[in-house]
């Protein structure tokens, strides 16, 4: 999932759009995109569009609730744990008890509307709290997928600037490696500056290099940056699949290490190029 469009769950005439787009995944919110006097409207929009044929999608399809500290989580949960939905995306987990809940709360809807595929979560890492907790977080159940960076509810209280690199980098890094303790991935922040395209495509790239699975798209005119940041290049393709074919090579002559392209591989060098190889396939961008 390179690139996750965000669509308010006020705007059902977007949704076809957002379908129809280069977006490889699709998030419906029921969050900061919809003022408290409109919850229970986007509510019942968002139900009755997942209910619809036209949610029927080949994308990742996620679903942002209100936190669990609000009045309307319970009631979001069971409106929009449906058929077809991949991933709830839970804002402000508090601590593990608190992610546990949210999924307890996530299987009551399953049952009640006969979800048979169980439904992930990706959780908001935006809170000071949640930064510093966030491989408890990651690892609270089986079912979280992923940890989603959000910089700007996690610096603007603070008086970090939202732009600052280091510290950008700083919490990027710490999130990266949270995921990968808890063997998940990390997803990137959104990026408010619509026409700042540059901006946003030097933020994605910081992400990509960081390990970061993708980025979020508050704008269609994101989608592009995010889906050719994040897209394994030519090189990277290339050169993974020499590293693909002399691992075999050198586990048939029975050797532990060995040389592509004047570059000592050893294991983690063949975990990423199998995951190169793999993200590469996904894309259609191998044949083979």
């Amino acid at each position: 999932m390179r690139s996750k469009l965000f669509v308010p769950g006020t705007r059902p005439e977007l949704f076809a759009k957002a379908l129809g787009s280069a977006a490889d995944g699709i998030c419906i919110d029921l969050e900061d995109a919809v003022s408290e006097s409109r919850k229970d409207e986007a509510r019942d929009i968002v139900r009755q569009l997942l209910q619809g044929s036209e949610a029927a999608t080949d994308k990742t399809l996620i679903v942002r609730v209100n936190a669990m500290d609000t009045p309307h989580f319970e009631r979001d949960m069971a409106a929009v744990a449906q058929p077809g939905v991949h991933l709830i995306n839970l804002p402000k987990p508090a601590s593990a008890a608190h992610v546990r809940a949210a999924i307890d709360a996530l299987e009551r809807a399953e049952r009640a509307n006969g979800v048979r595929s169980p439904i992930g979560m990706l959780l908001n890492i935006e809170t000071p709290s949640a930064l510093r907790l966030a491989s408890e977080l990651a690892l609270a159940h089986p079912r979280v997928k992923g940890l989603q960076l959000g910089l700007g509810d996690l610096f603007e209280p603070l008086g970090i600037a939202r732009r600052e690199p280091a510290a950008i980098q700083q919490a990027m890094f710490a999130v990266r490696i949270a995921a990968g303790e808890a063997g998940v991935y990390a997803y990137d922040s959104a990026f408010a500056d619509i026409a700042d395209a540059a901006g946003y495509r030097a933020e994605a790239m910081l992400a990509r290099n960081l390990g970061f699975l993708g980025k979020t798209c508050i704008h269609p005119s994101q989608v592009a940056v995010a889906n050719d940041v994040f897209r394994p290049t030519d090189e990277e393709i290339a050169h993974a699949r020499k590293v693909v074919e002399a691992t075999r090579e050198a586990d048939a002559q029975g050797l532990g290490a060995y040389v592509v392209d004047g570059r000592m591989i050893d294991i983690p060098f063949v975990i990423r190029a199998r995951a190169i190889v793999e993200s590469a396939r996904s894309l259609g961008l191998l044949s083979d």
